[in-house]
């Protein structure tokens, strides 16, 4: 069984988020036991899981995302990644779309990368608990909730440089949300290539820190579009591998762009 390692949300080798990749010739997915055991041995933020469905229902294929401790609701850059390999081995083309937890996704390939077709994630206010500053390290400017399909906390900090910066105690992170915290700021830099930065912590689903975060872009997206006006944007995630997510918020729907590149293509040796 091929199995294939893709950074996504980048254009090179060794930078955006690496994800695990396996796409399935069975009708169905195998054990919940073997998903999670391969996942743990690949030990990156998610491995995606895809098999193809039957021919003239709502989606091409089912998928599915696991971290090294649990499944999730909803991966952008393990789905970028997979799109990535259906596009490049000649499994798909055009718009694939995708039957998973949160609802039909799809992702387009084009000449400028590839394309995510998410919900967009609600949010609203919140008071920040009082123990997350200390936690996160730093000021809490403004906190969000993010709905059920993420369920993380969206926390505004003073600005850039204090997001560089961060070094939360991740254990002191786990009480605060249903999977983890987004920490945001304003770029400082008007002439720089992106409008706002993130890091993203979520220690209650076994990742510290994640690299480059789509599924938390669908909350950062609307959330920078209303304050700076415009519905197209560009996050940079400030994590050591970095990433840049081209953004566009469509109503309830939430498009991510980005590129990807395959690292690494192999044989999974144990069968489910």
């Amino acid at each position: 069984m091929r199995i294939r390692i893709v950074d996504a949300f980048t254009d090179r080798p060794f930078a955006g988020n690496p994800a695990g990749v396996l796409l399935l010739d069975s009708a169905g997915f195998p054990d919940d036991t073997w998903l999670q055991q391969v996942a743990a041995e690949v030990n990156l933020s998610e491995t995606a899981f895809a098999h193809p469905l039957p021919p003239g229902g709502e989606a091409d294929f089912a998928l599915r995302w696991f971290t090294p401790a649990t499944e999730v609701d909803m991966c952008g850059h393990a789905t970028l990644a997979t799109a990535h390999v259906l596009h490049t081995t000649g499994a798909a083309g055009g718009t694939v779309r995708f039957a998973a937890r949160c609802g039909i996704l799809s992702a387009t390939a084009h000449a400028d990368g590839i394309t995510l077709d998410f919900p967009t994630s609600p949010l609203v206010p919140v008071e920040a608990p009082e123990a997350l500053a200390g936690a996160l390290g730093a000021r809490i400017v403004s906190a969000l909730d993010t709905g059920v399909h993420i369920g993380d906390l969206l926390v505004e900090v003073a600005d850039e440089r204090t997001v560089r910066a961060l070094a939360p105690d991740t254990a002191g992170l786990v009480a605060h949300s249903e999977r983890g915290i987004i920490a945001t700021a304003r770029a400082e830099d008007p002439a720089s290539p992106y409008d706002y930065v993130s890091r993203c912590f979520f220690p209650r689903v076994g990742i510290d820190e994640d690299p480059v975060t789509g599924s938390a872009h669908t909350a950062l997206a609307p959330f920078w579009s209303a304050r700076l006006g415009r519905a197209e944007l560009t996050g940079f995630q400030a994590s050591a591998r970095g990433g840049l997510v081209r953004t566009a918020v469509r109503g309830d729907r939430t498009l991510l762009t980005g590129r990807a590149v395959t690292v690494i293509d192999g044989e999974l040796l144990t069968a489910p």
